[in-house]
């Protein structure tokens, strides 16, 4: 199949040589066969977590955010993965051998579980994930996940994602799980909590991956300091 739509909505300024990639997911619905748009509230909603993870990590991520072609699931169809996908493949062809983080908010997370399969995955960080289908399954064992949920969103439903973490957990997974105190869906309130947990997951990825127990093929040398872009 060919796709036409864009795959990434690009950040200012290409990093040749990373450490990590970061991939960032946006939500959307149940089912729509709308059109998906870089200004719907579910794509702004993600820019500050792009810009604030390249702005504070500079040179050592590519950081790239999702576009789908349409704004829902859309049952067995999945819309999102095949561009989620293409998208992984394209930033992995521009960065060969550099592990990948995959970010994602409600359906995003959704998208983020199941990247989480492919072997190229070092973390997966739900915001408010979309999992009321086991999603976390997908994930394969060597990844660390992190998910944030706060205790008052009615969309997605906190217990079910903790209910995920522990699952995980019990397969003796690297994964755990933050509660936002009366938090809510869109992630508007404790926005600080929220951003926070974004740049505390991909700044210890690449503390663990510059580090002498990650993997031959993902250990980076350690930079004096990251370049932020002007």
């Amino acid at each position: 199949m060919k796709l036409r739509a864009p795959w990434l909505t690009r950040t200012p300024s290409a990093t040749p040589s990373p450490t990590l990639i970061v991939l960032i997911a946006p939500g959307g619905t149940d089912e729509s066969y709308r059109p998906f748009s870089p200004w719907q509230g579910s794509a702004v909603r993600m820019y500050p977590f792009t810009w604030s993870i390249r702005w504070r990590f500079g040179a050592a991520v590519a950081v790239h955010q999702l576009r789908y072609r349409v704004y829902g699931w859309n049952g067995g169809q999945a819309s999102p993965m095949p561009y989620a996908r293409a998208a992984l493949e394209e930033m992995t062809r521009r960065h060969p051998d550099v592990p990948v983080v995959v970010i994602g908010h409600s359906m995003g997370g959704r998208v983020a579980a199941q990247l989480g399969a492919d072997e190229r995955i070092v973390g997966v960080l739900g915001l408010a994930p979309w999992w009321q289908h086991a999603d976390w399954r997908h994930i394969h064992d060597d990844v660390r996940v992190r998910a944030v949920h706060g205790s008052a969103d009615t969309v997605t439903y906190a217990h079910r994602t903790a209910k995920g973490i522990a699952e995980l957990a019990a397969r003796d997974m690297d994964a755990d799980y933050l509660e936002v105190p009366g938090g809510g869906h869109p992630m508007l309130d404790h926005v600080g909590l929220w951003q926070t947990a974004a740049l505390d997951f991909v700044g210890d990825t690449l503390t663990a991956l510059r580090g002498p127990q990650a993997p031959t093929w993902r250990r980076a040398a350690p930079e004096s300091s990251p370049t932020n872009p002007s």
